[in-house]
Formats: C-alpha cells, sequence, structure tokens
C-alpha cells in the first residue's frame, strides 16, 4: 500500500478503540471509500461482519460493540435499557454470571441495520422501537472494553420494564428491582415523569415506588404528572389499587 493509505489507516487505528464495529457507510463520508476499505480487507486489517460493517482483523466484537457504532457512527438512539441496563449498572437482583439476553430500546421510526439484526451476537437481543420517552432523556454513559456506550439511567430503566409488563416483564421482578434503588435524584425522575406518554407506566412506576417506601417520593410535585383518566386493569383477576385506579397482580399487591 501507499505512504498515504497507510498513513489513513494508521489514523483510523489509532483514533477508534478496538471492539467495535466500523460503519461503511461512516467510512466512506470519513474519507475511507468501498473501494479503500476493499484493498484493507485484502490486506486483512479488517473483515466484513455484513453488507455495509466492518470490524479489526481477528477483533472480539460484543452487541456493545455494535450498539457503539449505532450510537456514534449511525446517529441512532437505540441503547441498553430495561432489566440490561441496570445489570450493566449493577443495579440488578438478577445478575447473571454469562447473560443470555439483552434488550433495547429506540425511537419509534429508526431502522437497525440489516448487520446488527443478522449477526449471532452470542445471545439473544431484543429490540423495542418505541416514543413513550424522548430518545435523549434519562441516559447515562458506561465504560465498557475501551469505549463507551449511552445506557438508560436506573429510572428510565425502570419504566421501559413497565413498558415490558406484565406481557414481556413480571411486574414482581420490577417490584423488586424498584426496591434497591432507593437513591434516584427526584428531579430526574420528575423530567422523566412529565415527559412519559404512557399512563400505564406512569402509574406503575408511582404505584412501585411508594409501595417500596421511597424517599424520594417525597420531592415528586405529581400535580405536574399527567396520569390520565378512569380505570386500567394491568392484568385480569388481580387486585385494584384505587389511590393509582390500577388493577395490579394479587402477588405483587401481597408483598411487604
Amino acid at each position: 500500500m501507499s505512504t498515504e493509505i497507510t498513513s489513513k489507516l494508521n489514523r483510523l487505528l489509532s483514533t477508534q478503540p478496538t471492539g467495535v464495529v466500523l460503519c461503511s457507510s461512516w467510512l466512506a463520508d470519513n474519507g475511507y471509500s468501498v473501494d479503500l476499505q476493499q484493498r484493507y480487507k485484502k490486506s486483512r486489517w479488517f473483515e466484513s461482519i455484513g453488507t455495509g460493517a466492518l470490524i479489526r482483523h481477528g477483533d472480539q466484537v460484543d452487541y456493545l460493540g455494535a450498539v457503539y457504532a449505532m450510537q456514534t457512527q449511525l446517529g441512532l438512539s437505540v441503547h441498553p435499557s430495561g432489566k440490561t441496563a441496570l445489570a450493566l449498572q449493577g443495579k440488578s437482583h438478577y445478575l447473571e454470571l454469562s447473560p443470555k439476553h439483552a434488550q433495547l430500546f429506540g425511537n419509534q421510526g429508526e431502522h437497525l441495520p440489516l448487520w446488527f439484526k443478522k449477526r449471532d451476537w452470542g445471545l439473544n437481543v431484543k429490540s423495542t422501537l418505541t416514543n413513550f420517552l424522548p430518545p435523549e432523556g434519562g441516559l447515562t454513559e458506561i465504560s465498557h472494553k475501551q469505549f463507551k456506550v449511552k445506557v438508560s439511567d436506573p429510572a428510565r430503566a425502570i419504566m421501559e420494564c413497565l413498558y415490558l409488563s406484565p406481557k414481556s416483564q413480571p411486574l414482581v421482578e420490577v417490584y423488586e428491582l424498584m426496591e434497591g434503588l432507593n437513591n434516584l435524584r427526584p428531579a430526574s425522575v420528575q423530567k422523566l415523569l412529565e415527559a412519559c406518554k404512557s399512563i400505564k407506566v406512569k402509574r406503575l412506576f408511582l404505584y412501585l415506588a411508594n409501595k417500596a417506601g421511597h424517599d424520594w417520593m417525597r420531592y415528586l410535585n405529581l400535580d405536574n404528572i399527567d396520569l390520565g383518566s378512569g380505570k386500567r386493569a394491568i392484568v385480569a383477576h388481580g387486585v385494584y389499587v384505587p389511590k393509582y385506579q390500577i388493577t395490579v397482580p394479587k402477588a405483587l399487591e401481597a408483598m411487604v
């Protein structure tokens, strides 16, 4: 390879961390043409993991390395969420030594690239695209390998769990997760609850937080949170909670 091509390669290798995906479109936008990418692959500097995506040759890239690319190179809002986000921050009672599932949320209308959806990441990755919360609210950064990714902070993560409940996420389990969140920042919780578009999520969140006896609940201004009107049956044949006008599982209401 010419000196110029080698120099560009060295610049790419020095500026991008190991363990991440490199999107072909992003590379092209940054001066690495499709032809140049092919030359790098032929020289075994990079290898393809699907149409439109490369990794360093022999690099070990997990799903978070793909999330990094989608966030920083493609500008997508997709992020680890729910129980996955809590586990990544050490907030989950259900930590797995070797996680078998990962939950991602992204904004409604976004399209996750085919290379991401078709790739076997070694675990079951589920993606939910919804606008029930604003894409930029309630996120925090975590370090992973040599890079950082945005994940849901604990308050947003619980709301994402509640969005999936009760069909995909048992409410008893969400309550046990909520019990451990005794140091949430009221201002952050307030902002998320005001922005949340799901009446079910807001009522359940306040119900679980109140049931857990969290002190930060006292600092919320419920007058500014739209809780809708009318009764909501979260489950059939449950127990009705008049304060929040919801019907919840008997096992949950019985927990102390």
